[in-house]
C-alpha cells in the first residue's frame, strides 16, 4: 500500500506555528494585525495537522473569527472599519512621522492602499453575506 504522507507537511506545519507565533504577538502590540496571522495558520494547519487547527478554531476570542473567515462570512462590520481605521492611522502616522526615507514613505503608503483596498473590497462582509443568504433560503 502506497504512503500518504505529504512531504511538504513539515513547511506547512512550521508555516502555521510561524503564523500563530505572528498573530499572538499581533494581540499584544499595538498596531500589528492578529486576526490575519491566524487565520493563515489555520490555512497551513489545515493542511498539516487537524489537531493544531483544531486549537486554533478552540481559541477563545479567535477562533470564531477564523471559523467565520473559513465559513466565507469575512469580516462584521465593525471589525472591517475597526481594520480600515487602524491601517489608515498607522501607514499615514509611519509615512509621515518615522520614516525618513521618501520612497519607503511611498512603498508604506502604497502597501496601505493596497490593504485598504483589499479588506474593503475583496473581504466580504459578515452582516452582508447573512442577508443575502437568508434572502437566497427564503426563494
Amino acid at each position: 500500500m502506497k504512503s500518504s504522507i505529504n512531504p511538504l507537511r513539515p513547511l506547512w506545519l512550521s508555516l502555521g506555528f510561524f503564523f500563530a507565533g505572528l498573530g499572538f504577538v499581533g494581540t499584544v502590540v499595538p498596531g500589528m494585525p492578529s486576526t490575519v496571522f491566524f487565520i493563515l495558520a489555520a490555512y497551513f494547519f489545515s493542511r498539516s495537522s487537524q489537531r493544531f487547527l483544531n486549537w486554533i478554531l478552540s481559541l477563545p476570542k479567535v477562533g470564531p473569527i477564523v471559523q467565520d473567515y473559513r465559513n466565507g462570512l469575512g469580516m462584521s462590520r465593525k471589525a472591517k472599519i475597526f481594520a480600515l481605521c487602524m491601517l489608515s492611522f498607522f501607514a499615514l502616522t509611519s509615512a509621515i512621522f518615522f520614516i525618513p526615507v521618501f520612497w519607503v514613505k511611498v512603498l508604506v503608503l502604497v502597501l496601505g492602499l493596497v490593504g485598504f483596498w483589499f479588506i474593503h473590497s475583496r473581504i466580504p462582509t459578515k452582516e452582508i453575506v447573512l442577508a443575502q443568504r437568508q434572502v437566497s433560503e427564503a426563494q
